[in-house]
């Protein structure tokens, strides 16, 4: 899991980050708007802790960005934003909830409290998620047979999407050309059929998704951020 943590107090960042730790989670760090925003657009994040204060401007106006990108902007414009703030009236939870919040706690933190709703919101995303195959910012449904990468809709044919879904249930172990043609139901063609069905996956989800595993076949790597 990785968090991302918007927080320009130094105390209440360095506490936020040993709770993550504690967790066995990795995590990020930024200050202001401007490089959070910027983290969000180059890495993909599991949970955003927010503060609303920040040197820059408002904390809300990130959530709204993150809400509102176009498709394709952020790897994942459905991460789950717990917002943590000094402000504790009600109109500013309810206008941070309506902007797209996923949940609100208020300082001083109690760290117990954070990791709790932090675990609540992450069990939320995995039961949304639950039937999907989800490997870096890409989501795969079985069921539809649709895929997305970055929230944003791929089509693929038939054989194409066979092929994707033998290497997304068996990551990371490489698959041989028959394995492939095997588990597809041979509705992929022979093994110089997977080769070009390869090629265009990795021309429309990027060269990163499948390596080849010289003498063996193709597989999909491990995701680094787990």
């Amino acid at each position: 899991m990785r968090v991302l943590i918007v927080e320009d107090d130094p105390t209440t960042s360095a506490m936020l980050a040993g709770l993550v730790r504690r967790e066995h989670w990795h995590h990020q760090q930024a200050e202001d708007l401007a490089s959070a925003w910027q983290a969000l657009r180059t890495a993909a994040f599991d949970i955003l802790l927010l503060d609303l204060s920040l040197p820059d401007g408002e904390g809300t106006d990130l959530l709204q960005k993150i809400r509102r990108g176009a498709p394709g902007e952020l790897p994942d414009p459905k991460l789950p934003v717990l917002v943590i703030s000094s402000r504790s009236q009600l109109r500013s939870r309810l206008m941070a909830l309506d902007l797209g919040a996923d949940g609100y706690v208020i300082k001083p933190v109690h760290l117990d409290e954070v990791g709790a709703v932090m675990r609540a919101l992450l069990r939320r995303r995995t039961t949304i998620a639950a039937g999907q195959i989800r490997h870096r910012d890409l989501v795969l449904d079985p069921q539809s047979r649709r895929v997305q990468q970055a929230g944003a809709q791929v089509d693929l044919t038939e054989q194409e999407f066979a092929v994707l879904l033998a290497l997304m249930e068996d990551r990371p172990r490489p698959l041989s050309r028959a394995d492939i043609q095997a588990r597809s139901g041979n509705r992929v063609g022979d093994g110089n059929a997977v080769e070009v069905h390869v090629h265009h996956l990795r021309r429309k989800l990027g060269d990163s998704l499948i390596q080849t595993v010289r003498g063996v076949g193709y597989r999909v790597p491990p995701d680094s951020r787990s």
